[in-house]
């Protein structure tokens, strides 16, 4: 029998009535099926079966989501399972992740009330999962083992230099690099010795779903007694989520409120001592799996996240003092860059057709170079905001981005910004008036800066918008390289 037809009729022995439909979902990274199984009676429920290849890390979800559901902590309720506990039914959440519902904050960098209050909703959930959800666990069903450890940091450092390094074909000198790991490692694994709490692993906006508003944990199987920050780490640094500092350093302080009401003990100059490197651990290890199944297995999904990620842990190690305590590393990842910089391209590269003028507003790092054009035409504008003042030399504001209200006041205070921008308009304004008579369907406008992250960015934003304005015929795709954000603003009037 099929896996279908197994949790078919493992839903007719469970409801006394058999499916109407049981329906393949979309999987991830695991060798685990999913199936929507529908009810024939309106009466029945409609469950997501589960046709897993592990036994023991079936049995793992299967017994804390039970576990969770003593604590009435919100993770599907588990309703069936075969005998031989390789098929099991859980309560269907339905289809909407907060991946997908703060879809609007990932792709402008600006996260409206509604999105960020799913994002407070979501870490004060962690919160309890992790704190609540540890009192009366059996830790032996974790899989694949208990708790981290020493072997299990040494491993997923190691996944990272074999998996991403040595796939990616960057070289460097293992021994240096080693070095370094060691004094990583021997830190991260005295945190992991004193931690007593609930450490779910993949806490992340694809594996939380939403149902009338209010967020479900869906993805633990690999959890494990743990350091908290881990999660906090993969939450709010997840590349592809783009949440901005300003509103990550806002829910780091929702999560410290939260943890104290479910954790009376919870050590917080302790948390926040160990969150950065935690970060920085974080985003190797996730490193290393977007090289496995994006470089080995050749899986789209994470070899088109790879460029985010690598710009992720460029910015967190010249946000803290972590490039100056692990400069080996810092060089290593700035490598990587380099040769995953044609990655980039495959976001351009997926703009759908457009019968009109296409015009490209991209910002980018002069430490990483100048974007090509890749319309096939060369040239267009490239623009040098570093003599403006720069506010990323700024503690205020290094975290920050040009999409942010205290950089753009910073920006706009001295007037000098504008005067910048009015000159390259008059320059670019009259190339797109030509373009625009002649029927041409391309044209590309840089703004560089040092970081790709500040004066680039505002100059970027503005420029766009000005365009889809004075020209509303147009399209224009606004391309943040460096924050790896792509937005197209479609044509507000017929093309002429």
């Amino acid at each position: 029998m099929t896996h279908r037809e197994k949790l078919g009729e493992l839903y007719t022995i469970t409801f006394g009535s058999a499916p109407a439909a049981v329906t393949p979902l979309a999987g991830a990274g695991s060798a685990r099926c999913y199936f929507r199984i529908t009810p024939a009676e309106q009466s029945l429920p409609t469950v997501v079966g589960t046709a897993g290849t592990n036994l023991s890390e079936n049995v793992a979800f299967t017994t804390l989501a039970r576990h969770f559901a003593t604590k009435a902590l919100p993770t599907p309720r588990i309703l069936a399972e075969s005998s031989d506990r390789m098929l099991y039914l859980q309560e269907d959440l339905g289809n909407l992740s907060l991946f997908e519902a703060i879809r609007e904050g990932r792709s402008t960098g600006n996260f409206s009330s509604q999105e960020t209050g799913l994002l407070e909703k979501s870490i004060k959930m962690m919160a309890r999962v992790q704190h609540t959800g540890a009192d009366g666990i059996d830790w032996r069903v974790c899989f694949p083992q208990e708790a981290m450890d020493s072997r299990m940091i040494r491993w997923d450092l190691d996944y990272f230099k074999y998996c991403f390094l040595k796939a990616s074909g960057v070289e460097f000198l293992e021994i240096k690099l080693d070095n370094e790991f060691s004094r990583l490692h021997n830190m991260l694994t005295a945190r992991a010795a004193s931690a007593k709490e609930f450490m779910a692993r993949d806490f992340q906006s694809r594996n939380i779903m939403l149902r009338n508003g209010e967020p479900f944990l869906i993805d633990f199987q690999g959890g494990r007694r743990g350091p908290v920050e881990y999660d906090v780490a993969s939450f709010l640094w997840q590349a592809k989520a783009a949440i901005p500092e300003e509103l990550r350093c806002h829910l780091i302080n929702i999560y410290v409120d939260e943890a104290r009401k479910a954790n009376p003990g919870f050590d917080e100059p302790a948390f926040r001592e160990s969150l950065p490197r935690m970060v920085l651990f974080r985003m190797l290890q996730t490193l290393g799996a977007y090289g496995l199944r994006g470089i080995t297995e050749h899986k789209p999904h994470f070899l088109a996240s790879i460029p985010a990620a690598l710009h992720n842990i460029r910015c967190h190690l010249r946000s803290t003092e972590l490039a100056k305590e692990f400069p080996y590393l810092n060089q290593v990842v700035s490598d990587a860059s380099a040769t995953h910089i044609a990655h980039d391209m495959t976001m351009l590269s997926q703009v759908p057709p457009f019968n009109g003028l296409t015009l490209t507003v991209c910002s980018f790092s002069y430490k990483i170079g100048a974007p090509p054009d890749l319309s096939g035409n060369g040239g267009g504008f490239v623009f040098d905001c570093r003599a403006i003042h720069n506010p990323g030399r700024y503690e205020p504001y290094k975290r920050l981005t040009g999409r942010d209200a205290a950089v753009r006041t910073f920006l706009e205070e001295d007037g000098e910004i504008f005067s910048f921008l009015h000159n390259a308009w008059e320059l670019t304004d009259a190339s797109v008036n030509r373009y625009l008579n002649r029927g041409f369907n391309s044209l590309y406008i840089s703004f560089g800066c040092t970081g790709g992250q500040h004066r680039s960015v505002y100059s970027a934003e503005a420029t766009a918008r000005h365009m889809a304005q004075k020209f509303p015929q147009i399209r224009v795709v606004l391309w943040h390289r460096e924050q790896n954000s792509l937005e197209i603003i479609e044509p507000s009037s017929p093309t002429q």
